[in-house]
């Protein structure tokens, strides 16, 4: 009997002994798990939501129209024919996007080179995460003439809607821009084309 007493005695020894570094060790188990914690927390990059996310995909790309303005020759008054016509240099053009609702949402103007080439980039554009395909430039947005710096050709003419709005085309053009590395889709427009205010009559000899 004695000496089961003392084994049992020497076990309550030994789970006590067990208890106490338990509970010693305890703390230093807590304070190193939050700092493991802490050091993730702040070391791991920042969550995005998926708001976030969408406005990064959305603003990641950029929207660009091209086109060409020509001066229409008076043989061709009155049809959609470019047949004779020369490109038009430092011409006005607009881009004028509206929203689902038909507000306007984007416009801009710009103006062509010594090719009569426009190439806008609608910067600041973007589309409603809740209505991207009536806010897409393809159904949104529109190339209309301005004006043009030849007095002998600044009449406005509706070839391709150039005074209603030109609609846009989708190119299979898709590119990454040098300067900032974002994805550049490109839409064409037209070509637009601007009348002689003056046309000499054509006669025709008996």
């Amino acid at each position: 009997m004695a000496s089961s007493s003392s084994q049992q005695q020497q076990k309550m020894m030994m789970i006590k002994k067990l208890l106490i570094v338990c509970l010693l060790l305890f703390p230093l188990v807590v304070a190193a798990a939050g700092e493991e914690g802490y050091k993730e927390e702040h070391n791991a990059p920042p969550k995005t939501t998926n708001k976030k996310r969408k406005n990064v995909i959305r603003n990641a790309v950029n929207v660009v129209v091209e086109g060409v303005v020509y001066c229409q020759s008076c043989e061709r008054y009155g049809t959609w024919s470019l047949s004779g016509a020369h490109p038009i240099p430092a011409a006005t053009i607009s881009v004028i996007c509206k929203d689902y609702r038909n507000r306007v949402s984007y416009y801009k103007a710009f103006k062509t080179d010594q090719n009569g080439y426009f190439y806008a980039l609608l910067q600041g554009f973007k589309m409603s995460p809740s209505y991207s395909l009536l806010d897409h430039p393809l159904t949104s947005c529109k190339v209309k003439l301005v004006s043009s710096p030849l007095q002998t050709c600044n009449l406005l003419s509706n070839l391709n809607y150039g005074i209603n709005g030109s609609p846009l085309r989708y190119e299979s053009k898709k590119f990454i821009a040098r300067n900032n590395y974002n994805a550049v889709v490109v839409y064409s427009a037209g070509p637009l084309a601007f009348r002689p205010a003056h046309c000499t009559p054509t006669t025709t000899l008996p």
